[in-house]
C-alpha cells in the first residue's frame, strides 16, 4: 500500500526519470513486493558515501583523514538521512506491506533512510553519476553549510558523548578489560559499549585514558557503518 502517488514526490524532489519504474522501485519496501528497493539502496549507499567524501575533501583541504571521516559520519548516518526524508514527507509515498503500514513503518528511520539511498541509486542508474552528484549536494546543502571544522577538533571520547546526547541516548560505557606489562610500560585495554546498540569496541593504549580514546575512535567508525 502507498499513501500518495510517486510522481508527486518526484516533482517535489526536483527529479525527472527517463525510466519511472526505477523511482517506483526505490520507494518499494521488501514487505510490499519481491521487486523492492534493497539493491538500489545498496548502490545508493556507496554513491552517497563517495559524493559526500569528495565534497568534504574539497571543502576542508586542511582536514586530516580522521576529521574527514568524522565529518562524513555526521552526515551519512541513518538519523541524518531519515531527517532529510521527513523533510520531504518521504514516508507518505512509500510502498509498504499492510503489516509495515499498520505498524508505522513509514515513520521508521531505517525504512526512510534506505528509501532515500535507493532514490540515489535509481537516479544513478537512470542518469549517471553527475546528475546524482548534483542532486545529493543540493539535498545536503544546509547540512554541509552548517559544518565547522572547529567542531571536529574535539577528542573522540567527547565527540562520541555529544553524538549520544544529541540523539538523547544513554552515554557510552567504558570498562577496563586488561592491564598488562611492567609498571613503566603498561598496556591498557578498554571496552566501549553503547547500551542501546549491540556494538562493542576495544581500544588499547599506554594509559587507561588513551585506551578509552582509542575505543571511542573505533566506536565512531562503527557508527559510521550503522544504517
Amino acid at each position: 500500500m502507498v499513501i500518495k502517488k510517486a510522481d508527486v514526490l518526484c516533482r517535489k524532489l526536483g527529479l525527472s526519470f527517463n525510466n519511472p519504474d526505477l523511482f517506483t522501485a526505490a520507494l518499494t519496501h521488501r514487505s510490499a513486493n519481491s521487486k523492492n528497493n534493497e539493491r538500489l539502496e545498496f548502490l545508493g549507499d556507496s554513491i552517497l558515501g563517495f559524493v559526500i567524501a569528495q565534497k568534504l575533501y574539497d571543502l576542508f583541504p586542511d582536514a586530516s583523514e580522521g576529521v574527514l571521516s568524522r565529518l562524513r559520519a555526521s552526515l551519512v548516518n541513518q538519523s541524518s538521512l531519515a531527517d532529510l526524508a521527513r523533510l520531504h514527507n518521504l514516508g507518505d509515498y512509500l510502498f509498504l506491506g499492510s503489516g509495515e503500514l499498520k505498524s508505522g513503518g513509514f515513520r521508521r528511520d531505517s525504512i526512510l533512510s534506505d528509501a532515500l539511498e535507493a532514490i540515489m541509486g535509481a537516479l544513478f542508474k537512470d542518469q549517471g553519476i553527475e546528475a546524482c552528484q548534483i542532486w545529493i549536494e543540493n539535498l545536503f546543502r544546509d547540512k554541509l553549510d552548517s559544518l565547522s571544522l572547529n567542531n571536529w577538533q574535539k577528542d573522540p571520547k567527547t565527540q562520541l558523548q555529544e553524538i549520544m546526547q544529541s540523539k538523547k541516548q544513554e552515554l557510552p560505557e567504558y570498562t577496563l578489560v586488561t592491564m598488562s606489562g611492567l609498571a613503566h610500560e603498561q598496556t591498557f585495554k578498554v571496552r566501549c559499549q553503547i547500551p542501546l546498540l549491540d556494538i562493542t569496541c576495544i581500544g588499547a593504549g599506554i594509559s587507561r585514558k588513551k585506551a578509552e580514546q582509542a575505543a571511542a575512535e573505533l566506536m565512531l567508525e562503527q557508527l559510521n557503518k550503522v544504517k
